[in-house]
């Protein structure tokens, strides 16, 4: 059986949200504070960007395909620069793609998706947007949401990031 476009993407994008709130957890835990500037390197986007980010790449890229059109955040607004906040948006986003069924996935397959910033209108059809759009970009902001609290001293590891793998039981 072929793999489908709900199994190449959904589970592990749950998967990759879970580690990002059990980073978030730990850092509010660990009292990691100045959230609204936390950030990389000075010419990055701030944390808040970063979970607007994942957010958007992972349900907002599965409501862009219901749609055709694909902005900047995904459909979700900028969240304040706490960890309520980011919580909650994650959990949004998560609660969102547990919903998504693997029929409906497989019905955008062929469809014609865009993303759409200003003036720039970059055309896909839906599961390449998917694909080589927003699950790299998915992957790259949950990678800096996690580096971000290493590079405050968060200990973290690899398996933090990763969430909870679906191992076969």
């Amino acid at each position: 059986m072929p793999l489908s476009l709900h199994a190449a993407f959904v589970p592990s994008c749950r998967q990759i949200i879970g580690g990002c709130l059990n980073v978030l957890a730990k850092a509010e835990a660990a009292g990691i504070g100045d959230l609204a500037t936390a950030t990389l390197a000075p010419d990055m986007f701030p944390l808040a960007f970063q979970v607007q980010s994942v957010a958007g790449h992972s349900a907002g890229a599965i409501a862009a395909m219901r749609t055709g059109q694909f902005n900047p955040g995904g459909g979700f607004a900028m969240p304040d620069a706490d960890y309520a906040s980011f919580t909650a948006m994650l959990k949004d986003a998560d609660a969102a793609l547990a919903t998504v069924t693997e029929a409906e996935m497989e019905g955008f397959i062929g469809g014609d998706t865009a993303f759409v910033f200003g003036e720039r209108r970059m055309p896909f059809k839906s599961e390449d947007f998917l694909l080589s759009f927003s699950r790299p970009n998915f992957c790259f902001h949950a990678s800096m949401l996690y580096g971000i609290f290493r590079n405050k001293g968060l200990p973290l590891g690899k398996k933090d990031f990763l969430g909870r793998p679906r191992m076969a039981m």
